[in-house]
């Protein structure tokens, strides 16, 4: 009797201690993983990403969290290098044990994550990937509405736009960084010039932490080109048009892949500068669902976090749009299970702040949603195409 009695304790104790791990499971804060370059030579966009992170975690806890549980995010600094966010990625999943990861940003710590969460079967929706066919992974969802094929589709926008231009260029220097996803666009962009008839007068190349921009701006000076295509990501624009301005020269035209988002915009050497987008704030963009709301918030918090631009432009859209997808698919599958998250996502689409975004082609990216956009009177405005341009809006040339 007395064997029985504690087989039945033992069996209830057991039974509580479910139970409890249970109500203790379904309580606990629901822990989203991820890296930022929060230091190193991509901070200066990186830090966007980080303001609209926080921002996006406090409206989703606002509204209840997700699945009824709050939402906290668990943020490292990869400080700008891809091995690092490689071995941050692994520590999230197996020591901090996160229920979901939301990638860093730029496209070599991209990569990296995508091995780490392929390996564990993790979902990764990432903001900023720049090159599809590198992403082989069934479960990881852009944000950066490049389209499957960017290094044809996006150059062709751009020359688009400068064919409609008062002084269309017929001669082009081609200028580049080796970031992977930089050099990708740029060597597709010189292949799309030829076809189109453009004269290419000069092409060089730097490596990516280069800050002795003076021999490239002499010799783009030299060559004297109509356009300068920079292929340029984070503060590097603003150094080679530095490096232009101690030598008295400015092209008439000079556009940049990506730019931080605030410097270009903050000095005269900026002005007129033209790069990509898909959202910034002027119609009709700010009709979007959930646009205005976050302009607003966005733009409060940038400025008393000291950020050098407090619009909300491509990098901040693209980042919330991040969230947005990571939200949907957890509400849409109604679970934390990374399989049903990455099959809803793919058998759906997804409503964000700068379009409704589909995943079903080459690297689960949909169309390609890239607007040219320029520096004017210190604001970034879209000019091409047309009907997505700012009130008045044209492109302008030096």
């Amino acid at each position: 009797m007395k064997s029985l009695t504690r087989k039945l304790s033992l069996a209830l104790a057991a039974c509580l201690m479910t139970v409890a791990a249970a109500q203790t499971t379904s309580t606990a804060p629901v822990r989203i993983g991820s890296t930022l370059a929060l230091t190193g030579p991509l901070s200066s966009t990186a830090l966007t990403h980080k303001l609209v992170g926080e921002i996006y975690i406090e409206q989703l806890n606002a509204r209840g969290g997700l699945l009824g549980r709050k939402v906290e995010w668990v943020l490292k600094d990869d400080q700008s290098k891809p091995e690092l966010a490689r071995t941050m990625y692994e520590q999230l999943i197996t020591s901090d044990k996160v229920d979901l990861l939301m990638g860093p940003y730029a496209t070599g710590a991209i990569l990296s994550a995508m091995g780490v969460a392929q390996r564990y079967d993790k979902v990764l929706v990432h903001h900023t990937f720049g090159i599809p066919s590198l992403s082989k992974y069934d479960y990881a969802f852009p944000a950066w509405s490049l389209g499957p094929d960017p290094a044809n589709t996006v150059p062709n926008t751009v020359f688009a736009a400068l064919a409609a231009s008062p002084k269309p260029p017929k001669t082009v220097a081609f200028v580049t960084s080796k970031f992977p996803s930089i050099h990708f666009l740029t060597l597709g962009a010189r292949e799309v010039a030829k076809k189109r008839g453009l004269k290419e007068v000069l092409f060089l190349e730097w490596e990516f932490g280069n800050r002795d921009f003076g021999p490239i701006a002499a010799r783009i000076k030299d060559a004297k080109p109509d356009l300068v295509w920079m292929g340029d990501i984070a503060l590097e624009g603003n150094m080679l048009l530095d490096a232009m301005k101690k030598i008295d020269y400015k092209p008439p035209l000079h556009f940049h892949i990506y730019p931080a988002p605030g410097p270009m915009t903050q000095t005269l050497d900026g002005d007129h500068a033209l790069s990509l987008t898909i959202f910034e704030e002027h119609a009709p963009f700010t009709t979007y669902p959930g646009a205005a709301e976050f302009i607003k918030v966005f733009k409060d918090r940038a400025t008393k976090a000291g950020l050098p631009y407090t619009g909300v432009e491509v990098q901040a859209a693209a980042s919330y749009s991040a969230w947005q997808m990571l939200e949907a698919g957890v509400k849409g599958a109604n679970s934390l299970e990374d399989r049903k998250i990455g099959l809803w996502l793919k058998k759906n689409k997804v409503q964000t702040i700068h379009g409704l975004l589909r995943f079903n082609e080459l690297g689960n990216y949909g169309d390609d949603l890239m607007k040219v956009k320029q520096v004017q009177n210190g604001k970034w405005v879209v000019v091409w195409p047309k009907q997505y341009a700012a009130p008045g809006a044209k492109l302008l040339v030096n």
